[in-house]
C-alpha cells in the first residue's frame, strides 16, 4: 500500500485543525476528481509502520481534532487494511478525536461488513459526480454524496446523516 501526501494541519477536510493523509490508487476515475495524482497505485511513497507512527505523532498535538483519511481510495481492497490498521492505532491512542474517511465505496452497499466502520466516526460516501458538483455542499463535492455518522448508524442499523448534513437535507 502507498499514500500520496501527508498534511499535519488541514482545515478543509473535516470540522477543526485536522491531520490528513491522501491514500494511493483509485480505480473509480471519476470525471473532475479533485486529485487525480493518486489514481496510480504504484505512484507515491510506502505506507509502512513508521507512516503511522508519523500520523499518531502528529495527531497527539492538542489542536488537533482529528484524522482526515482520503485519496485516492483508501477502502480500496487494496488499501483497507492499511487504512484500518491506521484507523485502528489513531483510536486507540486518541478516543476522543474523530477519524473522517472519504470513499466513493457506500456505506450500506460495499462497506457494511468491514472491520474499518468500528472506528470512522465520519465516512463521506458515494462517487464524484461532476454534474451534481455544488460549491455550498459541506464536506463533500457532489450532491449524491452522503456525510454519515457512522456510529450511530451502526447502532440504530441505519444511516444517519452527520449533524451538518442533516441541517443541509432540511433546509
Amino acid at each position: 500500500m502507498r499514500y500520496n501526501k501527508i498534511r499535519k494541519m488541514d482545515i478543509s477536510n473535516g470540522p477543526g485543525v485536522r491531520v490528513s493523509i491522501f491514500m494511493q490508487g483509485c480505480t473509480f476515475h471519476c470525471k473532475g476528481c479533485f486529485n487525480p495524482e493518486t489514481h496510480d497505485f504504484s505512484l507515491g511513497k510506502e505506507f509502512t509502520d513508521k507512516t503511522i507512527e508519523k500520523i499518531l505523532e502528529l495527531c497527539s498535538k492538542d489542536y488537533i481534532v482529528g484524522l482526515s483519511i482520503l485519496g485516492g481510495e483508501p477502502l480500496h481492497p487494496n488499501n483497507i487494511e492499511g487504512t484500518t490498521e491506521l484507523a485502528k492505532a489513531v483510536k486507540r491512542a486518541y478516543p476522543d478525536k474523530t477519524i473522517w474517511i472519504w470513499s466513493g465505496f457506500l456505506f450500506d452497499k460495499d462497506l457494511k461488513d468491514k472491520e474499518i466502520l468500528n472506528y470512522i466516526d465520519v465516512l463521506v460516501d458515494g462517487k464524484y459526480q461532476c454534474d451534481l458538483y455544488s460549491p455550498i455542499l459541506k464536506w463533500k463535492g457532489s450532491s449524491n454524496q452522503r456525510v454519515i455518522d457512522v456510529q450511530s448508524s451502526l447502532k440504530q442499523n441505519k444511516i444517519i446523516l452527520f449533524e451538518s448534513e442533516k441541517e443541509l437535507v432540511n433546509s
